[in-house]
């Protein structure tokens, strides 16, 4: 892989709920968190995934045949191990039936900044901008400051999705050239934070006071999972934890099953099969505990 590459697995054009605006929004592949209801579960690998539909895949075989490297087996289903698979694609390629399909990209700097600006006209007339997610982008900070650096020079509207896991000093220099800031705090709690996720808080919350006092714009956004952080006593947590840090605005995200055919491509158990969704009317309680504590808090 050239060190000027990484690897990309979506580029979503048209976004309005990503930042202000009309936004084309980048996804970086890995993440350094696991959280249980990720609807992106193929973004934590930082590698290309080949992943199969057991729905198309007769067994045939061929592609365990084919395979270079005896990545592929077979259990109830196909299975590929990433940590074997050396993305050549003789798998994908050969598969009859196109069972076989590929999650990620590599992509060079310049091939994502000529995607980007291809809707630099709808960037102007709607004051929109370009949004770097993920997976976490943090863990491709080097190769998305020199985007962002090159999306600045052209006067265009920058904003990240992050969970703010990363060295207070590569936080420090990677939020300069950042207008907005979509932080994602998932538990107030420092051991219930690791339960969900596989990571402590300590360091998103130091890294999230970084930015509040930087200047940034900083919307705080809280994925309400049931049994994790969903009852009133999390959301009063939550107003201490954020009321430290002298947060403003609160963006509430109900908990949905939308990645759940993800996780069975993926060959993942999902922790969530049997949770019922979440709306909006089911957290007006929820959301009123913030707005009582003087937030700015919204859907």
């Amino acid at each position: 892989m050239n060190e000027k590459e990484v690897c990309i697995f979506n580029i979503q054009k048209y976004s309005i709920h990503d930042g202000p605006g009309i936004r084309t929004v980048v996804f970086f592949k890995g993440c350094p968190l696991s959280c249980l209801w990720c609807s992106n579960p193929e973004s934590q690998d930082p590698k290309i995934q080949i992943i199969c539909d057991k729905t198309k895949c007769v067994q045939c075989l061929h592609c365990i045949n084919m395979c270079p490297k005896n990545a592929i087996s077979l259990k109830d289903n196909i299975e590929i191990d990433s940590k074997k698979c050396i993305s050549c694609f003789a798998c994908k390629n050969s598969c009859p039936n196109k069972a076989l399909s590929i999650e990620g990209k590599f992509m060079t700097l310049s091939e994502v900044m000529n995607e980007v600006m291809k809707d630099e006209m709808f960037y102007e007339e709607s004051n929109g901008g370009v949004t770097l997610s993920g997976g976490e982008v943090l863990m491709q900070h080097q190769f998305a400051s020199h985007l962002l650096k090159l999306l600045k020079e052209k006067n265009i509207h920058t904003a990240i999705e992050t969970s703010g896991y990363t060295s207070k000093e590569i936080f420090s220099r990677f939020i300069e050239d950042v207008d907005l800031l979509l932080f994602d705090v998932k538990h107030y709690d420092r051991e219930k934070h690791f339960k969900a996720t596989n990571v402590y808080n300590d360091i998103i919350i130091e890294n999230l006071r970084i930015a509040i006092t930087s200047g940034k714009e900083v919307v705080i956004r809280i994925p309400v999972i049931p049994n994790i952080n969903s009852n009133i006593e999390d959301a009063k947590g939550f107003c201490k934890l954020l009321k430290s840090v002298n947060a403003k605005k609160i963006n509430l995200l109900p908990f949905h099953q939308f990645g759940e055919k993800k996780y069975e491509l993926l060959n993942k158990d999902y922790a969530f099969k049997e949770t019922q969704q979440l709306h909006e009317e089911n957290l007006l309680d929820y959301k009123n505990i913030f707005i009582a504590n003087g937030f700015d808090c919204y859907f």
